[in-house]
């Protein structure tokens, strides 16, 4: 199943998901988000995008590097995560989000991270990620505690965003994919 994605507006995108209880089966879900992620040419999704209030996301990292890059990216879905650490030198990238199209700006992270997670087997993770895979991580880690990216910017930058995403909200924004618009 493909899911509509949630655009800027909703206010699940501003909540803090809820755990998810150990054991659940999410074999399906996982599996739709990743068919979701997918059609829309995303490199991460996370469930508050599909109108889940759960701590759930999943990632394709392959799809930011080339063969030059030394980094080896992943696919993967992160269940219940908590980031228990971000370090590194911090680096600016032009980031965007699914359930903002047509915006983007340059977010400033921290290069690496330590994320504990279940995965799709509820197998207890503990691993260090760099690079790209952190950025993708922080970003999808960011929807589940109610943070967009645009919450990053400042002044000017915040305020030369805000008409587009008033137009996104009332989905007078063209995407290749569905959405659940706030303001229609």
């Amino acid at each position: 199943m493909i899911y509509p994605i949630v655009a800027y507006g909703n206010p699940i995108l501003k909540r803090e998901a809820e755990d998810i209880a150990e054991g659940d089966n999410l074999e399906e879900l996982i599996q739709d988000m990743f068919n979701t992620m997918d059609h829309a040419n995303g490199v991460g999704l996370a469930a508050p995008q599909i109108n889940k209030g759960i701590r759930l996301f999943v990632i394709d990292s392959t799809l930011m590097l080339d063969e030059t890059d030394e980094e080896k990216g992943i696919r993967r879905a992160f269940i219940n995560p908590i980031i228990l650490d971000e370090y590194g030198d911090n680096y600016g990238f032009e980031e965007g989000c699914l359930s903002i199209p047509d915006v983007r700006a340059e977010i400033i992270r921290p290069e690496k991270l330590t994320i504990e997670y279940f995965d799709e087997n509820w197998n207890l993770k503990e691993e260090e990620f760099s690079g790209m895979t952190a950025r993708v991580i922080q970003h999808e880690y960011d929807h589940l505690e109610g943070i967009l990216f645009i919450d990053y910017l400042k002044g000017l930058k915040k305020r030369m965003v805000q008409s587009k995403l008033i137009e996104v909200s009332k989905g007078k924004v063209p995407t290749d994919y569905r959405m659940i618009y706030p303001m229609r």
